[in-house]
């Protein structure tokens, strides 16, 4: 297969009209950062002209270096504790009803920044009581007492992304663990959390690999899933094995849903994390405060 040109389904919307540059107006005012533009996200052009961001705090430098991640990987300069004051004000400013946040891994950090992921999700639901609140967060190397930390603010969804399949974890994630992944989003089920992963095709992986990803997603009580198609960021990241055509994207959303009971697949070539996160939490039920 030549995955040299993308195919023709793989168009994103380009950036354009008022909603996007208010968005951005607002993202630079604040002082903040967004997965969006850091891990060069197909979706921003269509995200921000709906006038939504996925807003990413502690910093735009990951202690990380995940192979299929295009985030600066380095050694992290701030950690700047007036980041949550200005996050509410933001999501305020642009109306959200679903506010997604994400951040950068800080292993640098004692608590792997549990403590301003805390302060962030409360500063959010103070400042915009009716909006619902889904935590994209990092693994913080398996403690389950930042886990804790973040999951005792409250928020509506816990999100933490298992990538890829098994067999491709350690040379896509590095230092991160399939186990691990599963073990955080089954903490977060058995305090009673909407969770959310996600996995992305085209890294190598094999159809029953696929099938025993989503398996043990679903057995880890993940409520929703999103499958979308990796891009490679650079040369330098990990090789792209193949483009996943829109039909296969079809088929395991019906087979996770129709066959495997998660409440909500959300599965196409540009499918991300956050992309919809709204109308999936919609469609789940999932409301302000409802864990």
């Amino acid at each position: 297969m030549d995955t040299t040109r993308k195919p023709s389904w793989l168009r994103a919307k380009l950036p354009s009209g008022p909603a996007y540059r208010q968005t951005r107006e607002l993202v630079d005012s604040h002082d903040l950062h967004t997965v969006c533009q850091s891990a060069q996200c197909p979706n921003m052009g269509e995200c921000w002209s709906r006038g939504t961001a996925t807003i990413m705090i502690l910093g735009n430098i990951c202690t990380r270096s995940c192979t299929f991640c295009a985030v600066q990987t380095g050694r992290p300069t701030e950690l700047d504790f007036g980041e949550p004051a200005r996050v509410a004000e933001a999501v305020a400013r642009m109306g959200l009803r679903h506010a997604v946040i994400t951040s950068v891994a800080r292993d640098d950090l004692q608590d792997g920044g549990a403590s301003v992921w805390a302060a962030t999700v409360r500063a959010v639901r103070h400042r915009n009581p009716g909006c619902a609140i889904e935590v994209l967060v990092p693994d913080f190397r398996g403690k389950t007492a930042d886990l804790d930390t973040v999951l005792d603010a409250r928020p509506d969804i816990l999100n933490h992304n298992l990538e890829t399949v098994e067999r491709l974890q350690r040379p896509v994630r590095k230092t991160a663990r399939y186990d691990r992944t599963l073990d955080v989003l089954r903490h977060a089920k058995s305090r009673g959390f909407t969770t959310k992963s996600g996995i992305m095709l085209g890294l190598g992986e094999q159809t029953e690999e696929i099938a025993q990803a989503l398996r043990d997603l679903r057995a880890a009580g993940v409520n929703i899933v999103t499958i979308g198609q990796y891009l490679q960021p650079s040369p330098q990241h990990a090789p792209l094995a193949r483009w996943a055509p829109p039909e296969e994207f079809v088929h395991w959303r019906d087979f996770g849903v129709k066959e495997l009971g998660f409440d909500v697949i959300e599965s196409g070539p540009l499918v991300r994390s956050s992309y919809h996160a709204d109308e999936q939490s919609a469609r789940f039920g999932a409301g302000a405060a409802s864990a």
